[in-house]
């Protein structure tokens, strides 16, 4: 497998991460900042498109930001199934970290991190 190619743009902050250049792909919109385009025939990841890229890797005092996939709540479970196997396999794993919440009353919560791929200019 070839590496990934990144495009930031300054401008909007936005990296785009492409693992297959010129594949077809359907997008998933993981989080309002995170869309993951996928070929669901192949199951394969094609390509990450971060939004708000520098809001995404923000480190805090406790550690880097989170954010909940709420995006799969409206995807069947095939999808969802297959969206978190291309996370927990390489590429997926090395852009973007899934694990979960537990709140109080036992209720899981998918949620995700983004790995500082991208070395941005200092403001």
């Amino acid at each position: 497998m070839n590496e990934p190619i990144y495009a930031y743009d300054e401008v909007s902050d936005t990296l785009a991460i492409t693992i297959v250049p010129g594949e077809k792909a359907t997008g998933i919109e993981l989080t309002d900042h995170i869309i993951l385009h996928i070929n669901k025939v192949e199951r394969r990841l094609v390509r990450i498109t971060l939004l708000d890229y520098s809001l995404l890797v923000r480190q805090t005092e406790y550690g880097p930001c989170t954010f909940p996939l709420t995006g799969l709540n409206a995807s069947s479970a095939e999808i969802r199934d297959l969206v978190l196997d291309l996370l927990r396999d390489t590429p997926g794993k090395d852009i973007l970290r899934i694990a979960a919440y537990t709140s109080d009353d036992g209720h899981i919560v998918p949620i995700v991190f983004v790995q500082p791929v991208f070395a941005q200019a200092a403001p």
